[in-house]
């Protein structure tokens, strides 16, 4: 259960590093979306933020139960707020498959996180 709570929480650690980079660094592609979706200009770098540290949270909660829950929650639930802002404007599933794809690794990660001893 560790091994494979080790691998989704690494998958999701790049899944989430990859994201905020993209936020960051104002890559064009990403900030269309964000506009897409409604995201304010000023709202961006506070995102990329959380999904770093969300991301760092999923390995240092590799050693601390508490801080790995912590971090899987706060992933699972801002990756369900990207897939609801999505289907929210009706976006096509192709639009949103990313983040629903996120979601669903980092809910199992938070999974494998509420159920190692």
């Amino acid at each position: 259960m560790k091994t494979a709570m080790i691998i989704f929480g690494t998958l999701l650690t790049f899944f989430g590093l990859f994201s905020a980079s993209g936020k960051f660094s104002k890559m064009e592609n990403v900030m269309k979306a964000m506009d897409h979706v409604g995201v304010k200009p000023a709202q961006i770098n506070i995102l990329a933020t959380l999904e770093a540290l969300g991301a760092l949270g999923i390995i240092v909660g590799i050693w601390s139960k508490p801080l790995g829950i912590a971090a899987a929650t706060g992933m699972t639930l801002y990756f369900l707020g990207a897939v609801v802002a999505h289907l929210r404007i009706k976006d096509k599933f192709k639009d949103f498959a990313p983040a629903l794809l996120i979601f669903v690794v980092a809910a199992v990660t938070l999974v494998f996180e509420l159920k190692r001893k």
